[in-house]
């Protein structure tokens, strides 16, 4: 006969074997990157990962409350004229990625992307800074934001406003001088600033000792 003691190590072998499995699928699902909005609609619930990257996609604002556990999103090179204010329901985005786009104002609904740690706007040559500044400062969680290949020649005032930033990349812009604005930013940690018009010389800056890491 089985032991009582040996029975019970089975159970708990057999629930352990199936608790790695559901794990192993739970896992596999959020690394699934989904590359077309048709198929991601099928179970927008079960999508973490969407790339609609380079597609001339007609985008509705009704859909994106539907993605309940979506985590990453990119809309890279859709040249949208505007960001669709939907994005405001992706309660648990972490990741968005708005490069290469033509709009020059984010929508008001983005201030309720209150898990959005990191946003990349790069090459986005009509993207007005100063305007977005209020609605970019209001989301607590934006650690790092990509402001590359933007035309920057300088930093708005308001720039201050976003203390949360710890991560900050400036890299292919025209600005010529490190901006006094980063002064500001208590949490900076990194900054990149490389292919820059700056006249000083990098080791001339490092002796200011800003008190952050800069890449040049």
């Amino acid at each position: 006969m089985i032991r009582y003691s040996s029975l019970l190590l089975i159970v708990f072998s057999l629930l352990f074997k199936n608790g790695e499995a559901q794990y192993a699928q739970d896992t596999l699902q959020q690394k699934k990157e989904f590359l077309s909005l048709e198929e991601a609609l099928k179970n927008p619930e079960n999508v973490y990962r969407l790339n609609l990257s380079e597609q001339d996609v007609q985008i509705s604002d009704t859909i994106w409350s539907k993605f309940t556990k979506l985590e990453y999103l990119s809309l890279k090179n859709d040249h949208l004229k505007q960001i669709p204010a939907g994005l405001g329901e992706l309660k648990s985005l972490k990741v968005l990625d708005l490069s290469g786009n033509d709009f020059k104002v984010l929508p008001t609904s983005f201030r309720n992307l209150s898990n959005l740690q990191e946003l990349y706007i790069n090459d986005d040559k009509n993207f007005e800074l100063e305007k977005n500044i209020p609605i970019l400062s209001q989301l607590p969680k934006l650690t790092s934001l990509h402001l590359e290949n933007d035309g920057l020649k300088s930093l708005p005032i308001n720039t201050a406003s976003l203390a949360q930033i710890e991560s900050l990349y400036l890299n292919n812009n025209e600005f010529k001088q490190l901006p006094v604005e980063l002064n500001s930013l208590e949490h900076l940690k990194y900054l990149d600033f490389h292919d820059n018009k700056y006249r000083i010389s990098p080791k001339e800056i490092e002796n200011k000792n800003f008190g952050f890491k800069i890449t040049f």
